[in-house]
């Protein structure tokens, strides 16, 4: 069996603007700029596309799935249903301990194995340190988008998804 190459995404500031708060009202879940972009670019280079994203909101109380699900119908709708598939943790730590939540791999190493992807191969593109540990643990390379960290340990930093999107088509597509 041939392993495939993906670019995993964090969701919120990411694909969708970073309110500061959870998002999980449709009507405060807004896509950024340039993302369906990016993904139809992705895609066009042959790889995976999954989503990998904590929503602790969940487990404490503050949401319900379905109300997370209404978002991520939005977000499939508003990306021309490139991504192939979404990972969530529902955890808190003031909830309950779950190796699924970032900065923990457990959601990252099932999507790996459960889509038969080769991580050497493979980027993960994340807002915040937890995004780039997680991925660590699984040997994929990082790109940190967005302002929020002001250090990382991320192999290359972007303002955002499409420039991340360029990056990783360069460095692997030089022609």
């Amino acid at each position: 069996m041939t392993l495939k190459k993906c670019v995993f995404l964090d969701r919120d500031g990411v694909i969708n603007e970073e309110r500061g708060t959870y998002t999980y009202k449709i009507e405060d879940f807004a896509i950024i700029s340039g993302v369906a972009e990016a993904i139809g670019l992705l895609k066009s280079h042959d790889y995976k596309i999954i989503v990998i994203t904590n929503q602790s909101g969940i487990s404490q109380g503050l949401y319900t799935r379905e109300m997370m699900e209404e978002c991520h119908r939005k977000m499939m709708q508003e990306t021309f249903h490139q991504i192939d598939d979404i990972y969530y943790s529902k955890w808190h730590p003031d909830v309950s301990d779950s190796l699924f939540r970032k900065p923990d791999s457990l959601m990252l190493e099932r999507a790996i194995a459960s889509h038969h992807i080769s991580a050497s191969d493979s980027w993960l593109v994340g807002d915040s340190e937890r995004d780039i540990l997680a991925a660590k643990k699984v040997d994929l390379k990082t790109i940190l988008v967005g302002k929020k960290e002001a250090t990382t340990s991320a192999d290359f930093r972007e303002k955002d998804l499409i420039s991340a999107v360029k990056n990783i088509i360069l460095l692997n597509h030089p022609e």
